[in-house]
């Protein structure tokens, strides 16, 4: 009788989850003129949440909750990363059941994402990689635990400021290698680390020609389009994502070409941070963009922080590349989690001078409290230069659709106000 319950509530779960997909799909390409590359990116996410196809098949796969699990090393040892990370608000419904009301949405949808499909999932995900920079991400590694996953711990510092926390990192990384050859069975060689270094190397040189090409005015490409395709990297195998963003920026760079506008031509600028959009949570971006506003840049971890940079090393011994491969992950990271934190505010400046934002919206998911404590610095620099942003408290839930809706557009129509006295 509780086996035919829990059958049943899951079989229910993945119908709203595929409803929840539907309606974040059909926004998403109800505004015109999309690229025609992005047929592929809408058509994955149909299938990974629609259609019952989200696990990759034929090798072993290791779970990960955060940006910072090394995912060269999970493929040098023979194995896919998955990224967890839910944004679904019928699996946060699930997890809301027995976690915290206070709890982020994204653990707690993550949470529940895994305790609803246990059946399903447990004998298919081999291990769940959870680092050590968000406090509910850790207390979740028990939790999971007893819901019969294999969890393993990865240990971050809480600065990047010092040596010392670089050598921990480092050493941590170092550990976590010879622990994913037990994980896996297969042994973690130079020749395989060069490999998946340079296989992600492609992947994040693509990255940043897209990322580029926001740079242009008119903006060519919406923002909502870039998340998705940044999301996608979650999800889909690297070697059909690739020549999938391939085609992206050949199109985009035609459109640039000829002068093309996303949208509205003197729609406002917009750089998007905080609390990461994961699909089919695409409530914030979406919202500025249907407002009038154009999202140009991102400094959010399952965009620009999730592809930016690359590993870079000189000797090719396996243990420099695997130190090196930890530095990528901590050096230019700009995680809440760490203190202090004054590269976020230094990125941030960079990033709203180089792409022309006339604006920031910052967007933190309600118990996210490293990005809701950060906010007042953030918005401290921006004023200080000039620069106006929007702060928005939200979770998975739809119900402050209409409140959200009211603040971005009169955050939106401020920055146009202001345009057009500038032109004057």
């Amino acid at each position: 009788m509780e086996n035919e319950r829990n059958a049943l509530r899951q079989k229910t779960t993945r119908i709203h989850l595929a409803m929840e997909a539907e309606e974040t799909l059909r926004r998403l390409k109800a505004f015109p003129d999309p690229p025609e590359a992005m047929d592929y990116f809408y058509n994955m996410f149909q299938d990974r949440f629609s259609n019952d196809s989200i696990l990759p098949k034929g090798k072993k796969i290791i779970g990960t909750m955060c940006v910072q699990v090394p995912d060269e090393l999970i493929h040098a040892a023979g194995a896919v990363p998955f990224r967890l990370c839910s944004g679904a608000f019928s699996y946060d419904q699930i997890g809301a059941e027995f976690m915290p009301a206070k709890s982020c949405p994204v653990v707690r949808a993550t949470c529940g994402m895994l305790q609803i499909n246990d059946t399903l999932w447990g004998d298919k995900i081999n291990a769940v990689v959870i680092p050590t920079t968000c406090d509910q991400k850790k207390k979740a590694t028990e939790l999971l635990g007893d819901l019969s996953y294999s969890v393993y711990s990865l240990e971050m510092p809480s600065s990047k400021e010092s040596d010392a926390a670089r050598f921990y990192w480092q050493e941590s990384v170092k550990q976590f290698a010879l622990d994913l050859q037990q994980m896996t069975g297969q042994k973690i060689t130079k020749k395989r680390v060069q490999k998946a270094i340079a296989k992600k190397t492609q992947a994040t040189e693509l990255y940043r020609q897209l990322h580029e090409l926001r740079k242009a005015d008119p903006a060519p490409l919406f923002g909502k389009d870039m998340l998705l395709v940044s999301n996608a990297y979650f999800l889909d195998d690297i070697d059909s994502w690739m020549p999938a963003v391939k085609k992206m920026i050949e199109e985009v760079k035609q459109r640039k070409a000829q002068n093309f506008s996303a949208g509205n031509r003197h729609a406002p600028r917009i750089l998007l941070t905080g609390s990461p959009p994961i699909f089919p949570n695409m409530k914030i971006p979406i919202l500025i963009e249907e407002s009038g506003g154009i999202i140009v840049a991102d400094e959010v971890c399952s965009s620009s922080r999730l592809l930016y940079d690359s590993v870079s090393y000189d000797e090719n011994s396996l243990n420099d590349m695997v130190s090196a491969i930890a530095d990528r992950y901590l050096k230019p990271c700009t995680c809440p989690c760490l203190t202090p934190n004054t590269d976020r505010q230094r990125k941030l400046l960079e990033m709203a001078h180089e792409f022309a934002a006339d604006g920031v919206i910052y967007q933190a998911f309600s118990g996210c409290l490293p990005y809701e404590m950060e906010q007042n610095q953030i918005a401290k620099i921006l004023e200080k230069k000039g620069i106006p942003m929007l702060y928005v408290e939200t979770d998975y839930s739809p119900e402050d659709h209409g409140q959200l809706s009211t603040r971005v557009e009169a955050f939106i129509e401020s920055i146009k106000f202001r345009k057009r006295k500038k032109r004057i």
